[in-house]
Parts: C-alpha cells; structure tokens; sequence
C-alpha cells in the first residue's frame, strides 16, 4: 500500500475539518510511518514573503518542489500547473495565499494544494517541511511527487436522500462533478448528456481539430465509476420543476434534491439562400462536429474553406487548417476579426499575423448566399457575398455564435427566459423563480461583479468560466451558509502566439490603452471605462494577465492614468 502525500497531510492537520476544497483522510500511526523524507538540494530555508524557488530532490531523478513563503511560513507544492503544466515559480503569488497559474489562470491554495479557481483538474500535492542536521527535507511518497498532483481518493459509495442531476456533459458539468465530490458530497450525482463521452477539453476542438474522445476526456470512465458518478447519455426533453423530475427521449424519469442546468450553446446558422440545402458546411461545437470536417477535408492538401465569422472559434479553425497546407478565407462582419471584444486595433494585428501564414480575410464583409458545387450539386461550391465577391469553397464553416441550448424549456410555465433563451441567476448561479434549481455556463446570466460591472447581468460564453460556475454551484450545494466567491472571468486563445484576457466588458469600454504590437504577438492591451480597467489582454507578456485578474479580484488594478504614467501591474503587490 502507498500513501499519498495529501492523505499524509490530512493525518498531520486536523482530521475531522473539511473544506469545500478537499477531503478529509484518517489514517493509523502504523501508514503513516510509510512516508518517506526526501532531501532537498538547497543549503537552507531562506525566502523572503512572496518569493518562491524550485528546488531538485535528491534521489528521485528530474523531481522538483516549489518552495515558497507566505505570512511567514514556508510550502513545498508540485512545481507545475496540473492544467497545461505551467511552470508555477513564474505564476502569481498574493498574500492570502493563492498561488495562480502564469498561463491560463488556474489558481490554487498555497496551504493545501487546493484548487481555487479553474481550469486545473487535480489540486497540488502539498509537502510537510523538515529542517534537520543543516539540511531541508520533504516528507511525501515518491508516487505522488513524481505525478506532480496530489493522489487523492476520490472513492465515494454514493448514500443518502441527496440527488444532484446535471444536465449537460461539457466543462460546467465538469466543474460541478469536481467540486461536489472534492468538497465531499456523499450524495447521487447522475449525469445526462447528450454527447456519448464524459467531459472534454472543448477548447482543443477548434485549436487543434482533435477528434479522438480519448485524447480530450478530462476524466475516464472509471474515474467517474469510483466517484458514483452515473453517465447518461440522453436527451432531455422536458423537466417538471414543481415534482423534481426531467424526463428523457428515451421516456426516463430523474427525480432530483438539486438540478444544474449545464446544457452550453447551440451553433447558430444562416438562414439564407444554400445554407440550409447544401452539404459540407458545418459548424464546429462536438467532437461529431469536428469529425464530419476532417471527413470533408480529406487527406489531400490545398481544399478552398470559407470560415464565416471572424470570432475565436473561426479565427482558430482558420489558424489550424492553414497550418494543414488549405486554403482558407474569413468572413466577418466588423471592421477587424475580434473588434468586438479585443477592439480594432488588438484585431488587426491578430489579421496580420494569421495573413503572414496565408489566411485571407474579407472584413465589413456580408454574406448573400451559398451556391452548389459543379462537380456535386449537393454540396457547396461558392460563398457569395453581398458585395458581389464568389469565394470558391469545397467546405464552410460557419462560427456565427451560439445560442443559449434551452429548447427544452420553452413553454415551459414555470421559466421565464430571458430575450436570449438564457436563464437568469444569482451569485450563487441559483435560478432566480426556481428552488433548488442552478444554471451555469453559456445559458446563465448571472450578476458579474468585476471591475466595471457592479452587479449588471451579462452571459458569458468560455469555457472556463462554464467551469469556475460549476466549481461555484458545487461549493453552495457542500456548503449553502457559505458567501459566494465572485471569480474574475478568463480565457485565453491560440492566435498566432497565445492570447490571454481577463476581466469583461459588460458595461462596455470607452479607451484602450495599448502597449507594445499585436502584429508583433508582443503587447499588453487594457480596456477602460473612464478610469476604471475594467479588462486586460496580453501576448509574450506572462503573467501579466493572471496578476491583472488578482489585481481586480483584491480592487486593487492601477488607474487608466496610471496606466498610461508608466506603472508597471507587475511591480503593485
């Protein structure tokens, strides 16, 4: 039997506490003799608060630890993010304790390793410390620092009145999952999805076109048997708020004690002249969507694709498939890709990077219709704008946005949806109008408390904001006397080098002030209303967004004037 250097910790620290965070262990003398000490290669402990240090361990080959110092005390950690695997001696330290990931945001409890923020799916192992004959020791099992998490046990034997049902299998299910059964959730969780496949890394289905379920899962099959975790797959057709029940197509019933309303988007398409009768146009959401473009692409370089919209999910399928040897065209509809959200002067310097690989754009562009191909008139052959322009196109795709996926509430007497079919809720992401009843990820709107948005209701489409809903969720189910713990919004994209954002622009923004060049993929890019920034994006300048987002979470982001003064967010503690 080995122990884990998490189950070691829970024997050290007081065994009957439990945080929303982890799960608390017991474990006799006898297993905790197992442990073993391993030496550090430093001559001593000497850090100043906020400094951190990876260090080698002698004995186990290329293992390393990251030493840090906060409120006057020392943690060993794993060195790496357990997301992308993020060096975390480069990332963001704060006083309280959190220790935040310099790429994508992943934020972590210094103390125990804990997950904070996502989208890191494993928390930290977290090593007791031990100075003795002049030298620093780790106490662990040499299992664990090799894996380079904590090697909880997530075994739960599901028992009580409690029933948790989550509609929807993407990253705020996931989220969800984590949290309840992290925070020690004991009761049934049932799962029902229409995607036949547990949660995955949505985010690389445009990034990298991966169609393999099994190189996307954020957790295998057994994972989700050892946690009672049922998987559904079904579509849900209707549910009965007044008696807890969704029903399926496959004529199921579910009874519920809570019910997460995690359903994502559903693509939108054109409703114009071609797009509805011809094949090979697509839109790109589900591991199907991407297999079906593959399909149509084929093996042969040099396939003429028209991507119609110049957002992220387009800008990244355009990024990918260049790279592929194809050639693509963007359509869109702003004056630069992304204006929307980055603003025109961030966007044109994302056009001409992907240009430099060969990718066309027809910006302020609109499209008219799609015509049939002459080799196969059921099949697209030309995009045809309202300019005029043909775009010669064996394959488009379309990334026109989503919808809130709330069909099967329509009608339904005891919702009232708001204009965009999304779903209204609190801080605690609890459907306002419904007991027991939250909403997460693309279909909430929800009160964003960031800098600039004071409470105003907006809906936010990624990824990982999905998941820090679902984390969310979990934490009030666990724990409903607890505050809510408003999360600064972040995500990230892979145009011509790695794009990082945080904050919103809810309430809109009147000024940028922009430092250094995007067509460089060099730059740091703050969005302001008045003097309030109210979001920041950033290329080649980590971690400059991860420290933005704590600075907003503490109410602590330098002025607008400041700003253009000089100050550098890296120097304001």
């Amino acid at each position: 039997m080995r122990v884990s250097t998490y189950h070691i910790r829970q024997f050290l620290l007081a065994p009957k506490r439990r945080s929303a965070g982890s799960q608390r262990a017991h474990l006799t003398a006898s297993a905790l003799k197992m442990a073993q000490q391993y030496k550090l290669k430093i001559p001593s402990l000497d850090l100043k608060n906020g400094e951190k240090v990876e260090a080698e361990i002698e004995g186990i080959d290329k293992a390393k630890v990251l030493l840090l110092k906060v409120a006057d005390k020392y943690h060993a950690l794993s060195p790496r993010c357990t997301h992308y695997g993020a060096p975390l001696v480069k990332g963001v330290l704060t006083r309280d304790g959190r220790l935040t990931c310099p790429w994508h945001g992943a934020c972590f409890n210094v103390g125990t390793g804990d997950i904070e923020n996502a989208p890191a799916a494993d928390p930290l192992a977290h090593y007791p410390i031990i100075e003795k004959d002049g030298a620093v020791y780790i106490e662990g099992d040499e299992d664990t620092i090799k894996a380079g998490h904590r090697l909880g046990d997530i075994k739960c034997a599901a028992d009580g009145q409690e029933h948790v049902v989550i509609v929807g299998g993407g990253s705020g299910c996931f989220g969800t999952v984590e949290g309840l059964r992290g925070g020690g959730f004991k009761g049934r969780v049932t799962v029902i999805s229409r995607e036949p496949h547990p949660p995955i890394d949505r985010t690389k289905l445009s990034k990298a076109l991966i169609s393999d379920a099994n190189r996307l899962i954020l957790r295998n099959y057994e994972w989700f048997k050892a946690a009672s975790v049922d998987l559904i797959t079904d579509d849900v057709l209707a549910v009965d708020f007044a008696n807890r029940q969704v029903s399926t197509a496959s004529r199921k019933d579910f009874s519920y004690t809570k019910l997460v309303l995690a359903t994502g988007g559903t693509p939108r398409t054109l409703p114009l002249p071609g797009f509805k009768e011809l094949g090979n146009i697509f839109v790109l959401r589900t591991l199907l969507d991407v297999k079906s473009i593959l399909e149509a692409v084929g093996e042969e370089k040099g396939r003429r694709i028209v991507v119609i919209g110049s957002s992220f999910i387009g800008m990244e399928v355009a990024k990918t498939l260049v790279g592929k040897g194809h050639i693509v065209s963007v359509v869109g509809m702003e004056k630069a890709p992304l204006e929307r959200v980055i603003g025109a002067q961030v966007g044109v310097g994302f056009q001409a990077q992907l240009e430099k690989t060969g990718v066309k754009f027809f910006m302020e562009a609109s499209v008219d219709s799609a015509s049939p191909s002459t080799s196969d008139v059921t099949k697209v052959g030309t995009v045809n704008l309202k300019d005029g322009s043909q775009l010669p196109a064996d394959l488009a795709i379309l990334g026109v946005g989503v919808a809130p996926a709330t069909e099967f509430l329509t009608g339904n007497p005891a919702v009232q949806l708001e204009r965009d079919g999304s779903i209204k809720v609190n801080e605690y992401f609890s459907a306002i109008g419904l007991e027991d009843v939250y909403a997460i990820g693309d279909i909430a709107t929800y009160p964003y408390h960031g800098p600039g948005g004071n409470g105003a209701y907006t809906r936010i489409e990624h990824w990982n904001v999905a998941q820090n809903a679902g984390r969310a969720v979990a934490n009030h189910i666990n724990e409903p006397s607890a505050n809510p713990k408003p999360f600064i919004p972040i995500f990230w994209s892979a145009l011509g080098s790695q794009l990082r954002y945080c904050g919103n622009t809810v309430g809109g923004y009147d000024d940028l002030v922009l430092k250094g060049n995007p067509e460089d993929a060099k730059f740091v890019a703050y969005y302001t209303k008045g003097e309030t920034v109210v979001a920041v994006a950033s290329m080649g300048m980590d971690p400059t967004v991860s420290h933005a987002s704590e600075l907003m979470r503490r109410g602590s982001m330098p002025s607008k004037s400041e700003i253009k003064s000089g100050v550098d967010i890296l120097g304001v503690s």
